[in-house]
């Protein structure tokens, strides 16, 4: 396929499995075999993060710090908002359409009949492009659980498991349980796994206990003291930093997450020594799309990527940090094999008036399901209601601006896609 376009590659990966971008076969030993074939070596330390919420904000902090330490970092992250680019960043900036297109050749020649699935065959292609640059530092956002996840076939020198919620259950397991051990699977004998649930589910505890991992619990062996205006960091090994600013993402679950990158960071100190200036800069200068992001105008639009109870949870507490707002408008639409009834549970008590909408693929929920299941949980009553069903984003987003007034919100929430909608309506950029 030498010659062929982004767009064009992306089409051959999608049929190379038969559910295309959306397929998911768990497993190593396909991506793995292809990876030898790549010869593929790790030459800088690995940062691996998975966690059912958290890990963009995570990996994106990472990022930032390193890079303000004067490092060069690869960071690997998905699923994308507008451009598949976006899943590979070289030292800030996205990869570009070239090396996407030599890296997927270099791919396709080793795999030779192996079928790989649309992110086995990105993840791979990350690498290579890591492997051409030069880095200081990899950073792996999880796809999907830890274990059997692609992005496993590589050994981190610290890995992070931010939460633990549910999601992804029908591939991960029904409880927590199920899904901490999978998230686990990450861990490497002595080797630190910094875990940002305060709560973590036994399974986890045991699989980095029997793995022999360095396990480093918030609240036991690091954590954050909040203060008024400024926050510390404090570790188990005596560090502290104190008078830090907050970081420049919204929500309160941002500073576990700086607290786990912190943590991350301490643990390699040997091989990627930070010090506290590059922290403080790279925690103010940390920026991701589509996380509690609040464009400027009025109304107030939001968004949020929110597609579980655990991260809609969080989101409604942002949301009452965030000062009065008259109305709220909820731009909603998401995948049908989600907890939409634990989202809309989770969210409801700060949304006065919903907006369900259609989403592109078989996987997408209907507006006309989202407003049954809205009716269902009791979110629409007399002041909290459904306003129509709406054919996409851009539609709802439209009857929500004709509507709203200047002290009103627009909430626009429960999925990468939903999120995507609107940002290409605004004629915004990811």
């Amino acid at each position: 396929m030498t010659g062929r376009s982004l767009d064009d590659w992306l089409v051959h990966l999608e049929r190379l499995h038969p559910r295309g971008q959306a397929g998911i076969e768990l497993g190593l030993e396909r991506v793995r075999q292809v990876g030898d074939v790549l010869q593929q070596r790790q030459n800088c330390p690995v940062i691996t993060v998975g966690g059912t919420n958290g890990k963009g904000s995570t990996c994106a902090m990472l990022e930032r710090i390193l890079r303000a330490a004067g490092y060069r970092v690869g960071v690997y992250t998905s699923p994308h908002l507008l451009r598949y680019n976006e899943r590979v960043r070289l030292n800030g900036v996205s990869a570009e359409d070239a090396d996407f297109c030599a890296a997927f050749a270099r791919v396709e020649a080793a795999r030779h009949s192996v079928p790989l699935t649309y992110f086995e065959f990105g993840t791979l292609a990350a690498w290579e492009m890591f492997a051409v640059a030069g880095l200081d530092a990899i950073i792996l956002e999880v796809g999907l659980g830890g274990r059997l996840d692609a992005t496993n076939i590589y050994d981190a020198d610290c890995a992070i498991v931010a939460t633990v919620g549910l999601d992804h259950m029908d591939y991960l397991g029904p409880t927590r349980e199920h899904i901490g051990r999978e998230k686990a699977g990450i861990c490497r004998a002595g080797r630190p796994l910094i875990c940002g649930d305060a709560a973590p589910p036994q399974s986890l505890i045991e699989t980095c206990r029997l793995a022999s991992a360095d396990f480093r619990q918030i609240g036991r062996d690091f954590g954050f003291i909040r203060g008024e205006g400024q926050w510390q960091y404090w570790g188990r090994d005596g560090r502290r930093l104190s008078g830090l600013a907050f970081p420049a993402l919204r929500g309160d679950c941002q500073l576990h997450n700086a607290s786990c990158a912190i943590a991350a960071l301490y643990a390699l100190h040997d091989q990627l020594p930070v010090a506290a200036q590059d922290i403080r800069r790279g925690l103010s200068e940390v920026e991701v799309v589509g996380r509690c992001q609040v464009l400027p105008g009025r109304p107030q639009i939001v968004l949020d990527v929110a597609h579980n109870p655990q991260a809609a949870a969080a989101l409604a507490a942002s949301l009452g940090g965030m000062g009065f707002a008259r109305t709220t408008w909820a731009v909603f639409g998401m995948m049908a094999d989600k907890d939409i009834a634990g989202v809309i549970e989770a969210i409801r008590h700060r949304v006065d008036r919903w907006l369900p909408c259609d989403l592109p693929g078989p996987r997408a929920a209907t507006a006309v399901d989202l407003a049954a299941i809205i009716a269902k949980v009791g979110a629409a009553s007399a002041n909290n209601e459904t306003a129509g069903q709406y054919a996409s984003p851009a539609a709802a987003l439209a009857h929500a601006e004709e509507q709203a007034g200047d002290d009103d919100r627009i909430l626009v929430f429960g999925s990468f896609l939903t999120v995507a909608g609107v940002m290409r309506t605004l004629g915004r950029n990811a």
